[in-house]
């Protein structure tokens, strides 16, 4: 529980900052404006822009502090965590950059579909398993439910990165808030029901420790 709430708290700064300067959006501007105008190419933010211009900020700040934590700490930073970072920081950069709220929507979609590789290239092309790897000293699985494991994780996460871009650019285009609201809430409660769902079905499957 302490490693997940670790995990999200970029996200949740990045939700409660845009909530928060979208209740306020000529202070969020000017914050933005003053804060992040030298960094933006062009004419400069709109009015409507500095919400997602400061959540972005907020969102690539709290996952490099993430990483300088744990090293400071002596601690090891997971693959995962510097593939997140560098996706956050360049997607972010390129949001703050060109000013333009596409980069920070499509970078949870670059996001798992980077995962979903990495997942594929190493089961098919290494032979090795890496929810094997995360998970065996949790879990004791017979071998060929590990490889079912890792084509269900594969699938999960190419198919919510292309929802993301279906609830992005199909059922809300040009709706941002709605977008965020989904990122937040929608792709959470996503992986929750998966994990759910697949615990409950690996549960016949797994092997009991010998007395």
């Amino acid at each position: 529980m302490k490693k997940l709430l670790f995990d999200y708290i970029p996200l949740i700064l990045f939700f409660v900052v845009y909530k928060v300067a979208g209740m306020h959006p000529e202070a969020a501007y000017t914050v933005a404006q003053s804060y992040l105008g030298s960094l933006v190419a062009g004419a400069g933010l709109q009015a409507d822009q500095g919400p997602i211009m400061l959540a972005t900020v907020t969102v690539i700040v709290a996952t490099v502090v993430q990483i300088l934590y744990l090293k400071l700490r002596g601690q090891k930073v997971d693959t995962m965590l510097w593939v997140t970072a560098s996706i956050v920081v360049v997607m972010g950069s390129l949001t703050i950059y060109l000013h333009d709220e596409n980069f920070i929507k499509w970078k949870p979609t670059i996001l798992y579909w980077v995962m979903a590789l990495m997942l594929a290239f190493t089961q098919f092309v290494l032979n090795k398993n890496m929810m094997r790897q995360v998970m065996e000293t949790q879990v004791k699985l017979p071998e060929p439910i590990w490889a079912r494991l890792g084509l269900a994780w594969i699938a999960f996460f190419a198919i919510v990165g292309a929802i993301n871009l279906i609830v992005a650019y199909v059922i809300y285009p040009g709706n941002l808030d709605a977008w965020v609201n989904f990122k937040v809430y929608g792709i959470t409660a996503l992986f929750f029901v998966f994990v759910i769902g697949q615990s409950v079905m690996l549960g016949k499957y797994m092997e009991e420790e010998p007395a």
